[in-house]
């Protein structure tokens, strides 16, 4: 063990869902430490305006939410640590988890991962990762200004992280399978784009290789409605959708078939005293608002537990 204290409560993850559990666990007094291996504040604080979450009429950057929703956490007294957990044993009434700096006890436990970019499993995709191969258009974009890009996917993620890459790429070629599957709100928007020649849209195709020169992507092989061609490109954007971030879980606590978290109404898993919330949770709606307010009600599930903990 790093340290012998048994905490109240570990929350695995630092986004929206983790972060107002803390809120709310750390100001009724119950110990709560953080872990998160990646960016505080998850996808959302990479996400470049955030239109939709109640209170902010004219939007709000990802970024300044996910440093808003940190510091208030803080505040009333969480702790954040940067590093990966493992894995989870249950020993009774503690759980153990096994992290990047150690073993670590405690007598609840919060996974709130949330989910990562899917691959699409091409030919190039990984070799050129981050000299060429992109999947966040905030990070990245800056990048390619002046230069022509292409983005892979047609939802609304992927409609609307184009239309931020426009602020930088010449030209855009959009990659769609089969059909846009944007909201009507982002595909009028999208639609302004088209018609001013800054988009192509490529529907019915698939991207079948990524080809590079001199360790820089180059040139996209894709099959336009049964016709393969090549188009050339300084980058490619990726945006086809998300994975649970629950590998590390896999064979200890209940997933649905594609690797999301199985959870009672109480948010309980399979594992008595770890509850899940947010993205990485089977069911949920893939939403920053609808991430806090799972992240609310697990942290009351919580206390209710610990405090029935007490008493058997």
């Amino acid at each position: 063990m790093t340290e012998n204290k048994v905490r109240d409560l570990i929350i695995v993850g630092a986004g929206p869902a983790a972060l107002t559990a803390a809120i709310y666990t750390t100001r009724e007094d119950i110990d709560t430490l953080l872990y998160e291996r990646g960016v505080v504040g998850g996808l959302a604080a990479i996400t470049d305006k955030i239109d939709n979450y109640p209170g902010f009429p004219d939007g709000i950057a990802g970024l300044s939410l996910a440093d808003d929703l940190r510091k208030q956490a803080e505040r009333f007294g969480s702790e954040i640590e940067l590093g990966e957990v493992n894995d989870i044993q249950d020993q009774g009434k503690l759980k153990l988890l096994k992290t990047t700096d150690g073993d670590h006890l405690a007598k609840a436990v919060l996974i709130a991962t949330g989910c990562d970019y899917k691959k699409i499993g091409v030919p190039g995709e990984l070799e050129y990762l981050a000299r060429g191969v992109h999947y966040c258009a905030t990070c990245d974009g800056a990048f390619y200004r002046d230069k022509r890009i292409a983005v892979v996917g047609g939802g609304n993620s992927a409609v609307q992280e184009t239309i931020f890459l426009t602020r930088y790429a010449s030209h855009i070629d959009m990659l769609v399978r089969s059909t846009i599957k944007a909201s009507d709100i982002l595909v009028k928007e999208l639609d302004k784009y088209v018609k001013n020649g800054k988009i192509t849209i490529h529907l019915s195709t698939t991207t079948d290789e990524i080809l590079g020169q001199d360790n820089l992507v180059n040139k996209i092989k894709v099959t336009e409605k049964g016709r393969p061609h090549g188009i050339e490109v300084d980058g490619v954007f990726i945006f086809v959708g998300l994975v649970p971030n629950s590998q590390f879980l896999k064979n200890k606590i209940e997933l649905d078939k594609v690797g999301f978290i199985k959870t009672d109404e109480d948010l309980q898993t399979s594992m008595k005293g770890v509850f899940a919330a947010g993205d990485v949770r089977s069911g949920a709606t893939m939403q920053i608002a609808s991430a806090a307010g799972e992240g609310a009600t697990a942290a009351l599930k919580i206390r209710e537990y610990l405090e029935n903990r007490h008493k058997t």
